[in-house]
């Protein structure tokens, strides 16, 4: 009789502790989580975004990775991610491809960018239009003599082309924004996996030229002023030019869910769109959207 009441109290406390162990473990995790994944342009931005919306929202956890826009818009189509980030428009084959999963792709507008064309400061070089910059990435131009600068052989550096950074540059730079251009990157240009790689070739190269997003680029790098045609202003990347659309490589950045965001996701891209949320927008160098 003892024996048994001593094994029914033993049995009991194992049980009251499984279940208090399992009470603290659901309260120390975290109630609602984010995915979210792509472009290599807002990484650091939604990383910002993200720490102080959790400090905000301790419940909430959000995962930022980055990869690049066609890494996060393929997670997105393959139902891996809440959030797919890119740099550039989903291209029509990829919504083909996201319908085809019963995936749609919803586009939002989260902040804008300025594409800075950056070179060493000991560079002589301070002016070029774009189809001087079209002609030097795609292989026309092979010397900054040819520019008006010192007799020195052009090393041409690009990002990656699963980067929606590359992609907008190749249309919109070497193409001039004309759909039915076909230039391409020449094949001596060097395909760099991050902002960063082009920032420090750049930094220890005075025979480089990068493109970079105007909010990864310190001070200590020279950004070209860039005309739209010969005779034109020559502008230099910023927070006004953008604004006021005289600069004339500048673009949206872009937040995928897929449908309509609700919940938790819906509340996030919300406060992402808030005053507060777009103060770090152009703290880091971006546009905000309002």
């Amino acid at each position: 009789m003892k024996r048994a009441l001593i094994l029914f109290l033993l049995s009991a406390f194992l049980i009251a502790s499984c279940t208090s162990n399992t009470a603290n473990a659901s309260s120390d995790s975290p109630a609602q989580y984010i995915e979210n994944k792509g472009s290599d342009t807002i990484v650091n931005l939604a990383l910002a975004w993200a720490e102080r919306y959790q400090a905000m929202h301790p419940d909430v956890r959000i995962s930022v990775t980055g990869g690049g826009s066609g890494t996060g818009i393929a997670a997105l189509i393959n139902g891996t991610v809440d959030i797919a980030n890119a740099s550039r428009q989903i291209k029509e084959e990829e919504i083909a491809e996201a319908q085809s999963k019963d995936v749609n792709p919803m586009e939002h507008i989260i902040a804008r960018d300025a594409i800075a064309v950056i070179v060493h400061p000991e560079n002589p070089v301070s002016e070029l239009t774009l189809q001087q910059i079209s002609d030097i990435y795609s292989g026309k131009v092979t010397n900054w003599s040819e520019v008006g600068g010192e007799d020195r052989p052009i090393v041409k550096l690009s990002r990656e082309t699963n980067s929606g950074t590359h992609v907008y540059f190749l249309e919109t730079v070497l193409r001039l924004g004309e759909k039915e251009n076909k230039t391409l990157f020449s094949m001596d240009t060097l395909l760099l996996p991050s902002s960063e790689g082009i920032i420090a070739e750049v930094r220890q190269n005075p025979n480089a030229i990068g493109y970079d997003g105007l909010g990864y680029v310190p001070d200590d790098l020279k950004m070209i002023a860039i005309a739209e045609e010969d005779g034109g202003a020559y502008v230099l990347p910023s927070i006004e030019t953008v604004n006021d659309k005289s600069y004339p490589i500048a673009r949206d950045l872009y937040m995928y869910t897929d449908g309509e965001p609700t919940g938790i996701v819906k509340e996030y891209l919300d406060w992402i769109l808030s005053a507060e949320a777009q103060q770090i927008v152009a703290e880091l160098g971006f546009v905000p959207v309002h």
